[in-house]
């Protein structure tokens, strides 16, 4: 018995000990890493906003469906029991009276109305087309913002390492009597100055981490990382032929071209309903020593009213919509213009960094953490050269930012690569 107790006690840690191994391999599995391409396909498949936009264009082809239906015919009937009050006879039958109605629509209401559900259903899928540029722009600013965050984050960290060693080397010359215990005051001051902004930088990844997972509806998950780089200008940027291009397939002027279509033949569709629909009627009427069939017309008289309330109506939907499109025109050229010279002016800065400041910033710290070792440069020199380097390249990573948002902004405002 006892045997038997400790094989099954040797068999519970065993087992307690494989669970505690995968769990900590899966705690200490990487996180997934996921591509610009990749999260566009989350937020395309997911995002609500596309959803909705679907749903628009379903809404606008049921239009279509109803707009091209023909009017329904309605039947109606009455029966009782008659008889003829006559002695002789005494007849007494069911008497019954059936009823058969047909509108009949103008060819040309039924065109117009048609023609103005097709322009709504065009304008439904621009605007989904709309929808789905804007999120793509939304997606990659985000990604490109994030890329950012993380190099901030990174260069954070990297100037903390760096200052707790400059702490550490001025500690080991107080201690040896070469520096006065001021100096290892300022630099544990630097210290906290670099851990507050290794606290900022770790934020704001959290922060624009979170603003991505949102745009996916929450398929990256928590934690998650990605992997890519900046963009960068292939070439030189043409505005007018960026503009013409705007001014050609631009989603958002398609759909409110075809909204002022539809508002056209809404008015048109209006000014046909002045003629008034005639209907068709049939009746078979049997009594009491009476048998007969009937035919004969309806037709509404507009003698009162014309339909001039819906006619202004749709004439002013209609200007409203040009000067929605003539709105639009002139906010896509100022977005073009602003794109294009943002971008312009952030590739100049990288030319800046590259073309050697980056070097310069990068001897300059070099020489002067040197030069501290072997105790020829002052604390404030090392500490004024790492800020120069850190706060270099943080811009240059900015200036890598700022280019990729800008492009990502242009191909929105152009709608489309």
């Amino acid at each position: 018995m006892t045997r038997q107790l400790m094989a099954w006690l040797g068999f519970l840690v065993s087992g307690i000990q494989l669970l505690s191994l995968s769990t900590y391999a899966a705690a200490s599995e990487p996180h997934s890493a996921y591509t610009l391409n990749t999260v566009i396909g989350f937020a395309l498949e997911r995002n609500p906003t596309m959803a909705g936009a679907q749903g628009y264009v379903r809404q606008s082809r049921g239009q279509q469906v109803a707009a091209g239906a023909y009017p329904n015919p309605s039947i109606s009937g009455t029966a009782g029991r008659g008889a003829i009050r006559d002695p002789s006879t005494g007849a007494s039958i069911l008497e019954r009276t059936v009823t058969v109605e047909q509108p009949l629509e103008w060819q040309s209401k039924r065109r117009a109305r048609q023609q103005a559900a097709d322009a709504g259903a065009a304008g439904a899928s621009a605007a989904m087309e709309e929808t789905r540029i804007n999120l793509i722009a939304e997606v990659k600013v985000t990604f490109y913002q994030l890329l950012f965050a993380q190099r901030d984050a990174e260069l954070a960290t990297q100037n903390l390492t760096m200052v707790e060693e400059v702490l550490r080397t001025v500690k080991a010359r107080v201690a040896a009597g070469e520096a006065t215990p001021f100096e290892t005051m300022k630099a544990t001051v630097e210290v906290q100055k670099a851990k507050k902004e290794v606290a900022r930088a770790q934020n704001a990844l959290v922060a624009v981490r979170a603003k991505l997972d949102m745009l996916t509806t929450g398929a990256l998950g928590r934690q998650f990382s990605i992997q890519g780089d900046f963009e960068s200008l292939q070439q030189e940027l043409d505005l007018d032929a960026l503009a013409a291009r705007a001014l050609e397939q631009h989603p958002t002027l398609r759909r409110l071209t075809k909204l002022v279509e539809q508002a056209q033949f809404s008015a048109v569709l209006e000014r046909e309903s002045r003629i008034p629909n005639v209907t068709v009627q049939g009746t078979y009427h049997r009594e009491a020593g009476d048998e007969a069939v009937t035919a004969g017309l309806s037709i509404p008289i507009p003698l009162w009213y014309q339909r001039q309330g819906e006619i202004e109506t749709a004439l002013g939907a209609r200007h409203r919509a040009e000067a929605e499109r003539l709105r639009a025109q002139n906010e896509i050229a100022q977005a073009i213009t602003q794109h294009v010279q943002d971008a312009r002016t952030a590739n100049e800065q990288l030319q800046v960094f590259e073309s050697g400041l980056l070097k310069q910033a990068e001897q300059t710290l070099r020489v002067a953490r040197v030069s501290f070792q072997q105790g020829a440069a002052s604390l404030l020199d090392v500490l004024d050269s790492q800020r120069v380097y850190r706060q270099t390249l943080l811009e240059y990573a900015q200036a890598r930012a700022d280019l990729s948002i800008a492009l990502a902004r242009l191909e929105r405002a152009v709608g489309g690569v």
